[in-house]
């Protein structure tokens, strides 16, 4: 394993465990050069699918893409990333489930928005208003005005078909 800090090609490793009910290890790395110390996480790669992206192109499942999107959204919320990579778990594990070789990132996008919206408004609306590409502000408005006190949307399914 290469360091990251000086590009030495040899390191240590100083701890192993198994993380997520024993699906990913965690290993924490030492330079013998520099003697930095860093993470690294190790999953078995599975057949996950491809994803049909809205312009028709198709490219591997990429769980970074997903994490990336859902930190964005939770920024400046008292979320912690850990429970923003259970979620990406989550996803990863139904879509193996699934067992399609394809799924349209609509479909991602769909599951992603489902888990904000249990998780927390405020990240739930920064969200969708990417992901639905919302063009002014009536579109706010309505996503907020369907909020209840649970969390909860009145008007469940609606607007699906524009991501």
């Amino acid at each position: 394993m290469r360091c990251p800090f000086c590009g030495y090609p040899e390191t240590v490793v100083k701890d192993s465990r198994a993380i997520m009910g024993g699906s990913v290890i965690r290993r924490r790395r030492e330079c013998v050069r520099c003697g930095k110390r860093f993470t690294t996480y190790e999953r078995v790669e599975e057949g996950l699918p491809y994803v049909i992206k809205k312009d028709g192109r198709r490219e591997p499942f990429n769980r970074d893409k997903i994490l990336t999107g859902l930190k964005k959204a939770c920024e400046k919320r008292p979320i912690s990333v850990e429970r923003l990579e259970a979620i990406v778990d989550e996803i990863e594990r139904e879509l193996l489930n699934n067992s399609a070789r394809e799924i349209e990132s609509k479909v991602i996008g769909e599951m992603v928005m489902k888990a904000l919206k249990k998780l927390d408004k405020v990240a739930y609306v920064r969200f969708a208003s990417v992901y639905r590409e919302f063009k002014d502000v009536g579109e706010f408005t309505e996503v907020i005005s369907s909020l209840d006190d649970t969390g909860e949307f009145e008007n469940e399914g609606e607007g699906e078909d524009q991501g």
